[in-house]
């Protein structure tokens, strides 16, 4: 049987992290994952060229149903951090807004940096490897794998959430969690496209592709940013980010008018250009194919200002301020960027990671209830979880 004193599950960026950073502690670490590649996910992110951290990354922009437990972490290893890593290693890198970091040329040239962190840190990595059992014992974990069976002293559980699943993705961690009577939290689809009700979905079928700035509410929740329609319903930051608040049957406000007084706009125009037509007017505001659709239900676009009543414009103002996609539900876990919910934080330690019932067991990254917002702020979770277990593991 080999032996090693430390065995993480998961090559991606919390498991491959937290090995560089156990291994650099002259710890013994060896990397299992079932995929034939490591980091999958870091090179599908960000289109390929991965929003690695936010320099804003904050409590605040986590969801936990215990909001305090990321606070240790993402203190101990900051985004400042991981920028002074990449800029030792001499990455290209671009501020897309501010303090949001995307690889310049390819989300490559950061997993080749982390291989490195781990190459040097001597950590050794089996791909193609599934683990299935896992047995506790006196002295650590015994690992049945498809290439025999491991004993280690500490197991890192790595295994990221249930998105995305044509990457590999699956339920290995939280059914270990439940092996070893850790309580779960419900699991859903995060930072995920919103799907609309099929009249509407044939209704506004020849907008896909095109993209509106907006203001979107659920929740108590509002996020500004541009709204993509698709041929299968709304997407864009604007709508990933309030898809972790938003649930099936509920309110869902879609505020197209986020930079202006909607309720008094458009009476102001026509003070001030009566002979302007609406059309004219929302061809500035929108994308032409957008207001080919908005004079599906309002005909008289083409009359000039000064012949409409405030009614007609009100009810212009309701329907852009309130614009009412018919949401049906979300893509789920196919496209979903993240998983919200997940293990129980209570179970771990914020300080370790370690199970507080389970010496040795640790469980970093996605697998735990902690979701950051769209922008970088979950592969600085990667980062900082993956830096705090491996200080201990």
């Amino acid at each position: 049987m080999k032996s090693v004193e430390v065995v993480i599950i998961g090559a991606g960026a919390s498991g491959l992290f937290c090995a560089a950073q156990a291994g650099y502690r002259g710890r013994n670490v060896l990397v299992l994952d079932h995929a034939n590649k490591p980091g999958k996910k870091i090179l599908m992110s960000g289109g390929g060229r991965c929003n690695f951290t936010n320099l804003d990354a904050a409590p605040k922009h986590y969801l936990s149903a215990n909001p305090h437990f990321c606070i240790s972490a993402l203190k101990r290893y900051t985004p400042q951090d991981f920028l002074d890593l990449v800029d030792r290693h001499g990455l290209q890198y671009t501020e897309k807004t501010p303090g949001q970091f995307f690889c310049q040329e390819s989300a490559k040239d950061l997993l080749e940096i982390l291989l490195t962190e781990c190459e040097w840190a001597g950590v050794e990595l089996h791909l193609n490897t599934s683990v299935t059992k896992v047995t506790k014992t006196e002295t650590g974990f015994v690992l049945a794998t498809s290439q025999g069976d491991i004993h280690c002293q500490s197991l890192v559980v790595a295994t990221g959430g249930l998105s995305i699943p044509t990457m590999g993705a699956s339920g290995f961690g939280y059914d270990l969690a439940q092996q070893f009577g850790l309580k779960l939290l419900p699991r859903r689809a995060g930072l995920v496209p919103i799907t609309i009700q099929p009249g509407m979905k044939e209704k506004l079928s020849t907008l896909s592709g095109v993209s509106v700035d907006i203001a979107a509410t659920a929740n108590g929740q509002t996020f500004r940013g541009p709204m993509l329609f698709t041929h299968r319903g709304i997407s864009g930051p604007a709508i990933l980010q309030i898809s972790n608040f938003w649930q099936p049957g509920e309110p869902l406000q879609l505020n197209l008018l986020p930079e202006v007084a909607g309720e008094t706009y458009f009476r102001e125009l026509r003070q001030q250009k009566p002979k302007r037509t609406l059309e004219a007017e929302l061809n500035s505001l929108f994308p032409k194919r957008f207001t080919e659709v908005v004079a599906q239900d309002f005909p008289w676009l083409n009359k000039p200002l000064a012949e409409l009543a405030n009614d007609q414009l009100d009810a212009l103002v309701t329907y852009l301020t309130h614009f009412n996609v018919a949401p049906n539900g979300t893509e789920g876990y196919r496209t979903a960027e993240v998983t919200l919910g997940g293990i129980d934080t209570n179970e771990v330690s914020s300080k370790t990671f370690e199970c507080k019932d389970v010496a040795g067991l640790y469980f970093i990254g996605e697998v735990l209830d902690v979701t950051g917002f769209l922008g970088g702020y979950n592969f600085q979770w990667a980062w900082a979880s993956g830096f705090a277990a491996g200080q201990f593991v």
